[in-house]
């Protein structure tokens, strides 16, 4: 059990620091920026700091490892019973392992292509899958010294970041042959860190829905129910989050511009950070809207979506969205939970807001809403209170003035729109909507955003320091902060998870919340079962290296591994 005591908590929560009003001001000037270009300068906020020139991780030197991931609660001894397959282990357990010398970067990786090759035929998590490189890396990385808790671990890349001399399509007709020169800055740092890029995984057609071939054909399944392909997986960033519960990937990637991190995760029990805006930079990765779009890890527990998030944050020359904001917090100890003697207690008094109706009915979703906020209320330090709802709250937050995202995403395309339309394959009618769309409804859709994240930040957040959700809405939309994770499952045995949204840079208060809940839980420890075989003919990933042979056996720990480590 990695753990603090209450003496070491030495540091407050962003949230504290940060002025609203400066917020919403970036925020108008963001909005401003999506018609002007992407080179403004944003207004700062309080607590901000200066360029990230020399700063590790930094996209300027990418090479360079990130020290905030090699600290000691980053690390965590390994479950006895994740010893005997090393695709259980957490980023964390592995981490411990590999820094232990108990196993290499080589194993680990062994190991997850031999699930790739037994499984994803019927998973169909990837597009294409790199084995000969992640083997040759994984090889260096054994020889190299260790640099963090990323230092070996194979992570999977959504197919919208650019990944240098490697295809990134999108998962479209548009970007089928495109193979970019350099990696997106969040690539760059994960890589910086150590993590190894097994592949890229399967998504909506420019990232518009769940995973599908750009014809509307659907592919990527849900992990918990492989055989059902009708079972939703979540949004965009499906093939992700299939990968990483389907024990295909230890972590991964992901996007959100209308739920795509976080409904995905609670479809596949998994625990997934939609940063706030600017906290990851976009540079790199095939936009879809300019104000929304939101990179972010899906991950298996709180902890090690804090190793994935500290890699991939942080100030980047080549995204004014990322520049002038508050330093990436502790977030890995902000992940990590913290006793009272023998009880968890929340790292800092937190008051968890309840919207209307949240926990409301005998469904099995309403009886594990309702057991969470008994689990939650019983942590030392929460204080569960009823908030309101803002006014018009379903009027901002509906299509009438959503749909504003739709010109964002249509004006860098419009070159493709008019010359063939064939190329947005089944997504093409929501891009034509957004090109069709008048500047009236666009300005006056903005000004409502602004008015809604006015409301948020005053109204709601007076009374509490995050809030229970029951979607992505309106979080995504106002660029504010969401954690997702699993909460209980269904009667038919699926997933249930929710989300708790914050205040802006709170990513460390959401984190430290969750990561005492999933302390005196266990939802996030459950796994799927291994799916069928693949039928005779089912797709298999395209890659560098003709799909891995199936071989669970390799990267396994030994007996004597196995025992030594559980003495």
């Amino acid at each position: 059990m990695t753990s603090t005591s209450e003496t070491v908590n030495t540091f407050e929560p962003v949230d504290r620091t940060v002025d609203r009003r400066a917020f919403l001001a970036r925020a108008a000037a963001l909005a401003a920026a999506g018609t002007v270009g992407a080179a403004i300068a944003l207004p700062g906020t309080a607590g901000a700091h200066g360029p990230a020139t020399g700063t590790p991780g930094g996209h300027g030197n990418a090479g360079k490892p990130n020290p905030a991931l090699d600290r000691p609660d980053a690390y965590r001894r390994p479950r006895p019973e994740a010893l005997a397959d090393p695709t259980e282990l957490t980023i964390a357990e592995a981490a411990w392992l590999i820094r232990a010398g108990k196993l290499s970067p080589e194993q680990l990786v062994e190991a997850y292509l031999a699930r790739i090759g037994s499984y994803d035929g019927t998973y169909q998590a990837f597009n294409l899958v790199l084995a000969d490189a992640a083997l040759a890396s994984a090889r260096a990385a054994t020889r190299r010294s260790h640099t963090g808790a990323l230092h070996g671990i194979p992570v999977a890349i959504k197919d919208n970041y650019y990944t240098a001399g490697v295809p990134t399509t999108a998962n479209s007709y548009l970007f089928r042959d495109f193979v970019p020169p350099f990696d997106a800055t969040a690539v760059a740092r994960l890589k910086a860190s150590g993590a190894i890029v097994l592949g890229k995984t399967q998504m909506g057609p420019l990232a518009t829905t769940r995973a599908t071939t750009p014809a509307g054909v659907i592919t990527t399944v849900n992990a918990w129910t492989p055989t059902n392909p009708g079972t939703d997986p979540g949004g965009s960033s499906t093939g992700t989050a299939t990968a990483v519960a389907g024990r295909m990937a230890t972590a991964g990637t992901g996007t959100q511009t209308g739920g795509s991190i976080t409904a995905p995760s609670n479809a596949q029990n998994l625990t997934g950070i939609k940063p706030t805006m600017g906290r990851v930079s976009l540079n790199g990765i095939i936009p879809l809207s300019y104000t929304r779009d939101h990179p972010g890890p899906l991950a298996r527990d709180a902890k090690d979506a804090a190793i994935m998030l500290t890699a991939m944050a942080g100030e980047d020359p080549a995204d004014p969205r990322s520049q002038g904001l508050p330093a990436v917090p502790r977030l890995i100890e902000a992940a990590t939970p913290v006793y009272a003697g023998k009880r968890v207690k929340l790292r800092w008094k937190t008051r968890i807001g309840i919207l209307p109706g949240y926990a409301t009915g005998t469904s099995a979703t309403a009886l594990a809403r309702q057991a969470f906020l008994a689990e939650l209320a019983a942590i030392s330090g929460a204080t569960l209170v009823d908030v309101p709802l803002p006014e018009e709250w379903d009027l901002l937050g509906g299509n009438t003035f959503n749909n504003i995202r739709l010109p964002e995403r249509s004006e860098p395309f419009m070159p493709y729109l008019r010359t063939d339309l064939r190329g947005f394959g089944v997504a093409v009618t929501s891009w034509l909507q957004g090109a069709l769309m008048g500047g009236n409804e666009f300005i006056t859709g903005q000004r409502a955003k602004l008015l809604f994240l006015e409301r948020v930040l005053d109204q709601l957040f007076d009374a509490c320091d995050v809030v229970v959700q029951t979607s992505p809405v309106p979080f995504d939309i106002l660029g504010l902060p969401e954690i997702a994770f699993p909460i209980g499952f269904s009667t038919a045995g699926v997933p249930v998870g929710t989300i708790l949204g914050g205040l802006p840079y709170g990513e460390d208060r959401l984190l430290s919340v969750v990561a005492a809940y999933q302390e005196v839980t266990d939802w996030h420890w459950r796994r799927p079962a291994n799916p069928p075989a693949p039928a005779a003919g089912a797709r298999a990933a395209r890659g560098t290296l003709a799909a891995p042979q199936p071989d669970e056996s390799r990267g396994r720990l030994t007996a004597d591994q196995v025992a030594e480590l559980t003495q």
